[in-house]
């Protein structure tokens, strides 16, 4: 690893810029990939309240292999995100040296001739905005050195803060004329039919609903032609696993961002008849609900627990006295907390505060 302050500086500018998530991200790996070198990358953003991973960005081995990495990814408890410190991690550190002792290594990730996997999650008083795998893959390269995983984790603050405020963005995001995202996401509004995803245990597509797959393309567009990868119905999927299993107790939900300012928010719900925990998962995907969409808006933002609940009293049409009098303060205070959110959320008005926060 070559590490100067002039590429220190360079990851600080990038965290500092006004960029949607995805465009940061990559932006991001491109600087670490010459400072840290790596092979192979998953890097999913994931739902601050659930931290079930909802958008994910990859470059792996084996496309096809993708289904069963999510799966095993989430039922492998050793150098999972849910509980690893902020910072940077190894595989090799985690597991003494003996990654077989994880399961996603023992199951699948030996087979590529992995060497190491080093591991970030980003987290903050407000939620958990992500996780990142940088894999090294092949027997000429060697495990993660701990000089390199300060480096990494020293990146960590100013990359979650980064993360948490290109979320914040999209609730202020106008959806463009010919943009084929705000299309898809256009036409979708329109339907009233259920947006169904019905799964296997192993996480193969068995079958959907009409609608389903304008979603989909517009979560994640694939190339051409080519049919969507259901990658964030694969990650709720794989968390109700994982709650089956005892690995975790998180809500097998996810809300994920679709285009202009939406929100959509999927589920994962096991279908009731084969025994043995076989019967087929249904991930549903809906527009996510106003005050539930008001609480994430809040996270994104950085508001307090009483920012938050004055912005949903709000939502719900008190005015400043109603406020005062809901909360026990006085309307004084309640402005100086109104004054805060403005700040924090960028918007100029109640109305402008509520329609961004609603979707209304």
């Amino acid at each position: 690893m070559v590490s100067t302050r002039a590429a220190v500086e360079r990851i600080e500018r990038i965290c500092a810029r006004d960029t949607d998530p995805t465009t940061l991200r990559v932006t991001i790996l491109d600087e670490v990939r010459q400072q840290v070198g790596f092979d192979a990358y998953a890097w999913l953003l994931t739902d601050p309240d659930s931290w079930v991973g909802a958008a994910p960005l990859a470059e792996t081995p084996r496309l096809g292999d993708l289904p069963r990495l999510i799966r095993l990814k989430y039922l492998t408890s050793v150098n999972r995100w849910t509980v690893l410190p902020v910072g940077a991690t190894s595989l090799l550190a985690a597991t003494g040296g003996d990654p077989s002792r994880s399961r996603v290594w023992r199951e699948l990730l030996h087979g590529y001739g992995l060497v190491d996997v080093a591991s970030m999650v980003f987290r903050d008083p407000y939620g958990c905005w992500g996780f990142l795998d940088l894999w090294r893959i092949g027997a000429q390269r060697s495990a993660f050195t701990p000089e390199e995983l300060g480096w990494l984790g020293d990146r960590g603050p100013a990359i979650t803060a980064a993360l948490r405020r290109s979320q914040a963005a999209t609730f202020h995001a106008v959806a463009r004329h010919g943009d084929s995202r705000a299309t898809a996401a256009s036409d979708t509004a329109g339907r009233h039919g259920p947006v169904v995803l019905l799964l296997s245990p192993d996480l193969e597509v068995l079958t959907q609903t009409a609608e389903t797959d304008a979603y989909l393309r517009t979560l994640l567009p694939p190339y051409g032609a080519a049919a969507p990868v259901p990658a964030a119905a694969y990650n709720v999927a794989a968390q109700l696993l994982a709650i089956e299993e005892g690995v975790d107790d998180h809500p097998a939900t996810a809300r994920a961002h679709l285009s202009g300012g939406r929100w959509i928010t999927l589920r994962a719900g096991r279908l009731p008849g084969a025994p043995d925990g076989r019967s087929p998962i249904a991930v549903s995907i809906e527009s996510t609900a106003p005050d539930d969409r008001a609480v994430l808006f809040a996270r994104c933002a950085g508001l307090s627990a009483r920012e938050t609940e004055i912005l949903r009293q709000l939502a719900a049409g008190a005015d400043t006295r109603a406020l005062a009098a809901r909360l026990f303060l006085s309307e004084y205070t309640v402005q100086d907390h109104l004054k805060s959110i403005f700040v924090k959320t960028g918007c100029r008005t109640r109305l402008e505060l509520i329609a961004h926060a609603t979707g209304g």
